[in-house]
C-alpha cells in the first residue's frame, strides 16, 4: 500500500520518512511528499513525537522524572536466580562485595603471568563459555524477552557446573548482560520483548574451577537497517583487527589506536569509560586495555597475560550516561552501540583466543 503524506489537506505520494519517527519506533511513522511539507507541518507534528515519548505507567520507581537519552525504557526484573548446591560460588555470591579484586591493589599489581595448568583451566572454560553464548545467540529472537534469554543463559551455565559471574557482582540482579540498541554495556535482562530492529548484545561471564571467562556478541533481531548493521559490523572488526596486533612486546596502549582509527572511518566514535580488563582468577584487574587513541594505557604484553578486548562503537557521540539503577550504561544522545568482546591469552608466536569461535557461529554467517 502507498503512503500518503501527512500533511492535512496534502494526500500526496510519500517520498519521505520522519527520521524522529523511525528513532523513537513510533508504531505509525509519519511520512511526507517533500521536504518543503515536512518542514511546515513540523510545528504541529512535532507534537505526535511527544506523545509517542509519554512514559508508561509501570516505569520502576527510580526512574520517575528521568530524562531518557533515547527510546528504549526498562520494564519489570524478576527476583535473583538461586545456583544450585555444589556450583563452586565466587567470594561475593553470598555478600555482593568481590573481596578478593578488592584487595589487589591494582595501580601497584603487576599483570599476571599464568601457568601453562592455569591456561589449560581457562582455555576448558572459554569453550564453555562459548557454547553457552551460542546457545543464547541462536535463542534470540522477535518477540522473546531479555528475562528469557537470562534464564537460558542462567541454566546453560549451571548444567556445565559453572557459576554466572555477573550474578550477585555488586549486586548485580542477573546472571548476563542484555544490552539493547542505546545501551552500551551492562544492561540488565527484564520483561520488554525483543523487537523488529533491535540489536542486542549479550554479555557472558562463567566462573569454573576458580577461573573466570568474559565474552560477548552483538546479534541482529529480525530486520536491521543498513545503518545498524554496519555499526554491528565495524565493533565486530575494530575487535578482530586489535586481536590481530596481540603478541609479546605488544603495546597495551596501542591497540585503541587501531580501533579508534577504523571506527572513526567507518563514521562511528569509540567509548572512553569503558575497557577491556585482565581476567582469571578474578573478574576483572590488570592490565587495563583502553579501546581509544592516544591513551595511557601501562605496559608491553607478556607470555601468560590473560585480558579482555571489548571495543563498545557508537552511531553518534562516545559519550555516555548511567541509568539510575546504577548499572545500565546509554549512549548520552539515545543513539545505538554495538559491542564484541574475547578472552585470549598472549603465546610465544603471538595470541590465542580463549573463547574463539566455533564452525559456523552465528558471526561467523553474517559477518565472513
Amino acid at each position: 500500500m502507498e503512503e500518503l503524506c501527512s500533511s492535512p489537506g496534502c494526500n500526496k505520494p510519500a517520498k519521505l520518512q520522519c527520521p524522529t519517527c523511525v528513532s523513537l519506533k513510533l508504531d505509525t511513522p509519519s511520512h511526507f511528499c517533500s521536504q518543503e511539507c515536512f518542514k511546515t507541518f513540523w510545528p504541529l507534528h512535532k507534537m505526535y513525537h511527544q506523545k509517542g515519548q509519554q512514559e508508561p505507567e509501570n516505569l520502576p520507581s527510580q526512574f520517575k522524572n528521568y530524562k531518557f537519552t533515547g527510546p528504549l525504557r526498562p520494564t519489570n526484573i524478576t527476583p535473583m536466580r538461586k545456583v544450585p548446591e555444589g556450583i563452586e560460588l565466587t567470594d561475593y555470591a553470598i555478600g555482593s562485595i568481590p573481596i578478593s579484586e578488592r584487595a589487589a591493589d591494582r595501580k601497584n599489581m603487576a599483570n599476571i603471568i599464568h601457568t601453562p595448568e592455569e591456561i589449560e583451566t581457562m582455555r576448558q572454560l572459554g569453550k564453555m563459555s562459548r557454547e553457552v553464548l551460542d546457545i543464547a545467540g541462536n535463542a534470540a529472537k522477535v518477540g522473546m524477552t531479555t528475562e528469557e534469554i537470562d534464564v537460558i543463559v542462567h541454566n546453560a551455565i549451571i548444567e556445565r557446573g559453572a557459576y554466572p559471574s555477573p550474578l550477585n557482582y555488586y549486586k548485580f540482579p542477573k546472571s548476563c548482560c542484555t544490552s539493547l540498541n542505546e545501551v552500551i554495556c551492562h544492561g540488565i535482562p527484564d520483561e520488554r520483548p525483543l523487537k523488529d530492529g533491535d540489536i542486542l548484545n549479550v554479555d557472558v561471564t562463567l566462573y569454573w574451577k576458580g577461573f573466570h571467562s568474559d565474552l560477548n556478541e552483538t546479534y541482529l533481531i529480525g530486520n536491521v537497517d543498513e545503518r545498524g548493521k554496519n555499526l554491528v559490523k565495524c565493533a565486530y572488526d575494530c575487535l578482530e583487527l586489535a586481536i590481530a596486533m596481540c603478541k609479546p612486546g605488544a603495546l597495551y596502549r596501542e591497540l585503541g589506536d587501531t580501533i579508534q582509527k577504523h571506527a572513526n572511518k567507518q563514521g562511528f566514535s569509540v567509548v572512553k569509560n569503558f575497557c577491556g580488563h585482565g581476567i582469571g582468577r578474578l573478574f576483572h584487574c590488570n592490565p587495563t586495555v583502553p579501546h581509544y587513541s592516544k591513551n595511557k594505557a601501562v605496559g608491553a604484553m607478556k607470555v601468560g597475560h590473560v585480558f579482555t578486548i571489548e571495543p563498545m562503537i557508537n552511531e553518534g557521540t562516545w559519550q555516555d550516561e548511567i541509568w539510575p539503577d546504577s548499572w545500565t550504561a546509554v549512549t548520552a544522545d539515545g543513539k545505538r552501540s554495538a559491542q564484541f568482546e574475547h578472552t585470549l591469552v598472549i603465546t610465544e608466536t603471538g595470541c590465542e583466543v580463549l573463547t574463539k569461535r566455533t564452525k559456523g557461529s552465528y558471526i561467523d554467517r553474517h559477518f565472513k
